[in-house]
């Protein structure tokens, strides 16, 4: 598995220093000696070319066996736009070479990514509207009593209830929740809960992201700001019901969508007024 948090900022900013330290990676995951420089033609070649090339020739046949390889936090190239171009283009050319061609056969991929920036792809260069998709559902009440148990919190179904009423089953909000008990175990679960909407709260660098992303695309506060002061289920263009969903800002009931949980209504309903 090769996990995209990894990459420094340069590597992330230099289409080559990506695809370099890409391969590297690749090869020390599958146990395999750097031999970039006998494959790397930095005159004469692109480094999409000088990356497959590596894989073609040197990593896949060296692995000896099928190659399963997981791409994990894809989403940290999404804000470097010709790092990202290039690299989802890359995996989408792999994956049609791997219908036809016996070598590339022996690679999957597990592309594994958060959905909430956007970047303009060649519906025929993404990686994304190919294979098999598969979204994190919502945690149910008793997945999130098992969840409560394995951090150690001994939580009856009426405290689980409390918390999902703020923060419903998001999985990360949840696991949020129990990580930040575990570590504060002076904290109440009310204090937690009070404070959460907040700049106080334990959530406050996610919602300060999530409000960034709302500020650079103000069609999307717009809606937002619909959703959360509306008192039923609102049906919205179905691109921008997309894009919020993605977020993780809402969630779908039909052809309709709600604030996905009482955290982000709350603290969104008061900043967004301050666009």
């Amino acid at each position: 598995c090769v996990n995209l948090h990894l990459a420094n900022r340069t590597d992330l900013t230099d289409v080559d220093q990506f695809f370099k330290w890409f391969c590297i990676s690749v090869g020390q995951s599958l146990g395999i000696p750097n031999q970039l420089a006998e494959y790397w033609d930095e005159e004469f070649s692109t480094s999409k070319v000088d990356c497959t090339e590596y894989f073609e020739k040197y990593l896949l046949p060296q692995a000896g066996s099928p190659v399963v390889l997981c791409l994990d936090e894809v989403e940290r190239v999404f804000p470097h736009r010709e790092v990202a171009s290039e690299f989802l283009g890359l995996l989408r050319a792999w994956h049609e070479r791997g219908k036809v061609e016996k070598i590339w056969k022996r690679l999957r991929l597990v592309i594994v990514h958060s959905t909430e920036v956007y970047i303009p792809l060649n519906i025929n260069e993404s990686p994304f509207n190919v294979g098999l998709a598969v979204e994190l559902p919502e945690f149910s009440l008793s997945q999130v009593q098992e969840l409560a148990q394995l951090y150690g919190q001994d939580w009856s179904q009426s405290t689980v209830e409390q918390l999902m009423e703020m923060v419903g089953g998001h999985p990360y909000l949840v696991d949020q929740a129990f990580r930040h008990c575990q570590l504060n175990s002076k904290d109440s679960l009310e204090e937690l809960l009070q404070a959460a909407p907040t700049d106080a709260g334990i959530y406050i660098n996610h919602l300060r992201h999530l409000w960034r992303i709302l500020q650079q695309h103000p069609d999307l506060a717009e809606v937002l700001l619909k959703v959360i002061n509306a008192e039923s289920p609102v049906r919205l263009e179905p691109m921008l019901a997309y894009k919020l969903h993605s977020m993780g800002l809402v969630k779908k009931q039909g052809n309709e969508v709600m604030p996905s949980c009482n955290l982000y209504r709350q603290y969104f309903r008061e900043h967004l007024g301050e666009l």
